[in-house]
């Protein structure tokens, strides 16, 4: 049997995990349990992280699998030292206004008939990476959003816009525990 047809047979998830490392471990732990259940992965991953995973891991580390892949996308920040983690503020604002098209792009190359890849059949986003929404829409693939904080988290930071909109957050008032040093 031709193995362009095994490949075309075999699901392919793109799994895109927030570039913070627990929501990176709890994709990772996700995709390989995708992948033991015959699911094709390729892992996207900021090239910065990326960096660190090989420096932790050895260079070689994630060598091994032609079915479990990994690819990078650039984070768009200046040059930052792997020992320390990237600023947090500067991160979430690149995420929104410079990852759609190098997450697009790499989704369009992963489709491609010269990939060695099967096609794309989903793409599981970490549910604070928005922007893959617009990617998958534009692309035609189907998208699920994966919470890796707990129900509680999610539930909270859900409600974030309503207490907002009521002025109950940001808080007016600071209350302390027992101290009375205001």
């Amino acid at each position: 049997m031709d193995s362009k047809i095994l490949l075309a047979d075999k699901p392919h998830a793109v799994c895109i995990p927030n570039p913070a490392q627990s929501h990176i471990t709890a994709m990772l732990k996700l995709s390989k349990l995708l992948h033991h259940e015959g699911f094709h992965i390729t892992f996207i991953d900021t090239e910065f992280n990326h960096q660190r995973l090989l420096k932790s891991r050895g260079p070689n580390s994630l060598d091994g699998l032609s079915d479990f892949r990994f690819e990078t996308i650039p984070d768009s920040l200046p040059p930052s030292d792997l020992n320390n983690a990237q600023d947090i503020p500067s991160l979430c604002n690149s995420i929104m206004t410079n990852f759609l098209a190098p997450f697009s792009n790499l989704l369009v190359k992963l489709n491609t008939a010269t990939s060695n890849n099967p096609p794309v059949t989903c793409i599981i986003s970490d549910g604070f990476m928005s922007f893959t929404i617009t990617a998958a829409q534009e692309l035609g693939i189907p998208i699920v959003m994966f919470f890796s904080i707990s129900a509680c988290s999610l539930m909270g930071v859900m409600q974030l816009p309503t207490l907002k909109d009521k002025g109950i957050v940001p808080l007016k008032v600071i209350f302390s525990m027992g101290c009375s040093d205001t």
